[in-house]
């Protein structure tokens, strides 16, 4: 499944932070849908790692683009980079 208005994002994939420390995460995108009240899109989320561990959630996509720098895939028992950083709104001039 993947998610039509965000080209860089994909269901089942892992993303990071890309923070240091206790501020560090790493979310697997479950899915997406939209909010039943303002009909903004979501992203859905697993907590895999770091901060996120055990969670799940969901936020707008907006702010999951601000969260997130770049996707992970794991390699043996750690996270590698597994592409370049995901644009973010924020990293635009």
């Amino acid at each position: 499944m993947s998610l039509p208005l965000s080209t860089d994002l994909r269901a089942g994939a892992y993303y990071s932070n890309g923070a240091y420390g206790h501020s560090w995460g790493v979310r697997q995108v479950t899915g997406h849908g939209h909010d039943a009240q303002t009909g903004e899109e979501i992203i859905r989320f697993k907590g895999i790692a770091g901060i996120c561990r055990r969670k799940d959630g969901q936020c707008p996509l907006v702010e999951f683009r601000k969260w997130v720098r770049y996707e992970l895939t794991l390699n043996e028992n750690s996270w590698q980079r597994s592409g370049a950083m995901v644009d973010s709104p924020e990293s635009e001039p």
